[in-house]
């Protein structure tokens, strides 16, 4: 179980330190050393391939690093078996690219099964609380309902109640506005404001989606090779003349980007 432990010098809720990845090809991290700041939102940018999907399953176990170390409130947890993660990850949430919503269970079912899981709440007790976070989201007329009744926005919605439901102490975010239309991505970027004033996370949002990242982060880290490329507050980014920071933000492919890429996980 994991046991308080005294904030580091960076007050970092997570800490990568030399960590490698492979999946019997080229590296996919590759020396990847990062901080998370306590209460920040941080925005991981980043190529396909460069290795942001996996750095997430890596900070909550379910993958392990090749080598190196993660750290999360100042407790090494890469080398934990994985009975120990259960405290640990009622404590994070996540919200899924695709929403991950189990299809038959209703948004009631769905939004109340980390409370099955991780508390003791009896039925109504469960209710309310589900009643509380979708509330919250907008989306309370919506318990009742499959998720094959929902839009694609109301989905997400509830997903992102689902995560948030037992209160977390960090949110990981991946690709939150996949297949969503600027409007709905803008509202997805007010949900993560709303979340933040109201929760007050630790947040960790990977995205390919440039007008989010400026709407919500206060650092960004854009990976490249499986490693750090640049780190920084927003205006950093604004400001940078590297030809890769602004190829990335402005969508211009280099020649390097017309070479045949090699087999990598995103």
């Amino acid at each position: 179980m994991l046991s308080p432990a005294p904030q580091s010098k960076t007050d970092a809720f997570i800490a990568f330190k030399d960590v490698h990845k492979a999946f019997d090809g080229p590296p996919v991290l590759d020396g990847l050393s990062l901080e998370i700041k306590r209460g920040d939102t941080t925005v991981i940018l980043g190529p396909s391939g460069a290795g942001k999907s996996v750095m997430l399953k890596l900070m909550i176990g379910l993958l392990q690093p090749d080598r190196g170390e993660i750290h999360l409130e100042g407790n090494r947890v890469d080398e934990w078996p994985e009975q120990d993660w259960g405290t640990l990850r009622s404590r994070i949430g996540f919200l899924f690219q695709h929403g991950a919503l189990f299809d038959s269970m209703s948004v009631l079912e769905n939004v109340a099964f980390p409370l099955r899981e991780h508390t003791e709440l009896d039925a109504t007790e469960r209710r309310n609380r589900v009643h509380e976070m979708l509330a919250l989201l907008g989306v309370d007329e919506l318990i009742d309902r499959l998720p094959a009744e929902l839009s694609g926005g109301q989905q997400k919605r509830v997903a992102l109640a689902r995560a948030v439901v037992l209160r977390p102490e960090c949110m990981l975010y991946d690709e939150p506005t996949t297949g969503l239309d600027p409007i709905r991505s803008d509202v997805v970027a007010k949900l993560i404001h709303m979340l933040r004033r109201e929760l007050q996370p630790t947040s960790v949002v990977v995205t390919h989606d440039i007008p989010l990242a400026f709407k919500v982060a206060d650092r960004i880290m854009l990976l490249r090779d499986g490693r750090v490329h640049l780190a920084g507050a927003p205006n950093v980014f604004k400001e940078s003349d590297d030809p890769i920071v602004r190829s990335f933000l402005d969508g211009n492919a280099t020649a390097d980007d017309l070479q045949p890429m090699p087999g990598a996980a995103s």
